[in-house]
């Protein structure tokens, strides 16, 4: 049997998986608060509490080697976090201290990138040579695949295309620059269109549902979503060419990206026509743990 050990780093909770020969039905799932708030040390301490949760359920030693999506990435010069919104995880050698404090090789990605693993192994792009995972929510991230592994890049930030300019003058993001795709695709950079055409803020499902009633605001809202979507998309398609793209996150739950979107990307790519399949993820919540198992 093969068994491989997963941890999910999350702003608030760090969740855990042992998954047994890829049998995502019958994983032991545990959780522990992050308790971000009390600094870098209690992270690294509450990592630990779930590793014996993990080995106390399952009856099983921790194996030699664990998979950990973290938010950020490690810069592959230096050894240390970088662009994470747990922010007291930047500039610190994070996974050597995990590896240090609890005695096993911790083997990183950041949870894009597990989302995208994930997903390509055991989810809705099982069986596809390549695949992009995109990450549209709160933030708008991505991540490579290829041939069952992650993509890193020289400096650990393959796949993060939601920094990459889409609208000039355009909003700011949080790399800092204006006008990338996180500032025009994520749902609070869509919610904030809606308000400043109309004057009120609504939450996207309701912008969504608007958008069906003749809400002026609403439909230009949802339309610059798909246009957008459709150059982001295609700028990726023509640089990676994926063989298949599967969408996770709060956007990724609207319909129209997958009814319209693939013609908008179509517009747009260098080809004839565009045939990559644009997915729905099976995996849900657990992909990112999942994922982080699957790195090792």
């Amino acid at each position: 049997m093969s068994t491989k050990w997963g941890l999910d780093l999350g702003g608030t909770k760090i969740a855990g998986t042992v998954l047994r020969d890829g049998d995502t039905g019958n994983a032991l799932k545990r959780r522990v608060p992050t308790l971000r708030d009390q600094g870098y040390d209690q992270i690294v301490a509450q990592v630990g509490a779930l590793l014996l949760e993990l080995e106390q359920a399952s009856g099983e030693a921790r194996p030699p080697r664990i998979g950990i999506g973290t938010p950020g990435t490690t810069d592959p010069a230096t050894g240390l976090l970088k662009n994470s919104n747990t922010t007291v995880l930047n500039g610190r050698p994070f996974i050597a201290d995990l590896s240090a404090a609890h005695g096993v090789q911790f083997v990183a990605a950041n949870d894009a990138n597990c989302f995208a693993l994930a997903e390509a192994t055991l989810g809705a792009a099982k069986g596809y040579e390549t695949v992009f995972g995109i990450i549209l929510g709160t933030g708008v991230g991505g991540g490579l695949v290829v041939n069952g592994r992650v993509l890193n890049g020289a400096h650990g930030i393959a796949g993060e295309w939601g920094h990459n300019p889409l609208e000039p003058g355009g909003y700011h993001g949080y790399s800092g620059h204006r006008g990338v795709v996180e500032s025009v695709l994520s749902g609070p950079a869509l919610e904030r269109f809606y308000s400043d055409c109309r004057g009120e803020h609504a939450g996207l499902a309701d912008i969504a549902k608007r958008a069906t009633e003749n809400d002026l605001a609403a439909i230009q809202t949802i339309r610059r979503l798909v246009e957008y979507f459709g150059i982001a998309v295609a700028n990726v398609i023509n640089i990676f060419d994926p063989h298949a793209i599967v969408i996770g996150g709060g956007v990724g739950n609207l319909d129209v990206l997958y009814s319209t979107g693939p013609s908008e990307v179509a517009k747009r790519v260098f080809n004839p026509a565009f045939s990559t399949p644009i997915l729905r993820p099976t995996l849900g919540d657990d992909a990112g743990v999942f994922g982080a198992a699957m790195l090792v």
